[in-house]
């Protein structure tokens, strides 16, 4: 006989709006996850600090202080935990200052809790945002700044071309298929838009390869996509005596 499931992971929700609180923590009990529930911005901030979660889902509007407050603390404390921001504002605005104050992902209210289930199973397979620079031959990515260069200058990337450009960096070398990708960017496995991956290789392709004369994205047909791992430096050649 099998023993009990192990649980999928630690989640930590903040929400006040009790209803809404109480059909997050039903979904992610139902999900197999242990899940801390808090309803302010001193609390969540408390809990996120002293305890380690394997994601923050994390509302905008709390008493005491937003989410986005919360967040940007976290962030400058070092604590990199993924964080899903939720609310109900959906102005443009609104999310770029989510995102800039350090969250992963922002879903708006109202939504199909299995799509933010989705974002979070690709949140947490991704782990805590890794604060390293990112090199790949005259690639250069700073993942907190969310910066990015090509032969020293620098490149404007949107969200999601950053994302991608990351996902292929951490994993250069290696063949990443188009489920993979939607994934850990879009954190869904299906898309209405069916070709929306191949779009989005397009424009990073665009914008960090063609621009500078490189091909390193590949295409590998009937698989998907792969950054090229840059060459070693050749060894230094044996030291000649001088004659």
């Amino acid at each position: 006989m099998s023993g009990p499931r192990a649980p999928a992971g630690r989640l930590l929700v903040v929400e006040d709006e009790a209803r809404m609180a109480t059909l997050l923590r039903r979904g992610f009990d139902e999900e197999g996850y242990l899940v801390d529930l808090v309803d302010s911005g001193p609390e969540a901030l408390s809990r996120a600090v002293e305890q380690t979660y394997d994601a923050i889902i994390l509302d905008v509007m709390l008493p005491g202080g937003s989410g986005i407050d919360v967040c940007r603390e976290l962030r400058h404390r070092g604590r990199w935990t993924p964080v899903v921001m939720v609310t109900a504002r959906d102005a443009i605005s609104d999310r770029i200052a989510g995102l800039d104050s350090g969250a992963d992902d922002y879903v708006v209210k109202p939504f199909v809790f299995s799509e933010l289930a989705a974002r979070v199973r690709a949140l947490i397979r991704r782990g805590a945002r890794d604060a390293t620079v990112l090199e790949v031959g005259t690639l250069r990515l700073d993942p907190l700044q969310r910066r990015v260069w090509r032969d020293r200058q620098e490149v404007a990337l949107s969200r999601r071309e950053f994302a991608l450009l990351e996902l292929l960096m951490r994993h250069r070398g290696e063949v990443l298929t188009r489920g993979v990708i939607l994934e850990s960017v879009w954190g869904v496995a299906d898309h209405p838009r069916s070709n929306i991956v191949d779009q989005y290789i397009a424009y990073v392709r665009a914008k960090v390869d063609r621009a500078f004369g490189h091909r390193d994205i590949e295409t590998l047909s009937g698989l998907g996509y792969r950054l090229r791992a840059a060459r070693p430096e050749p060894p230094p050649g044996p030291a000649v005596a001088p004659g």
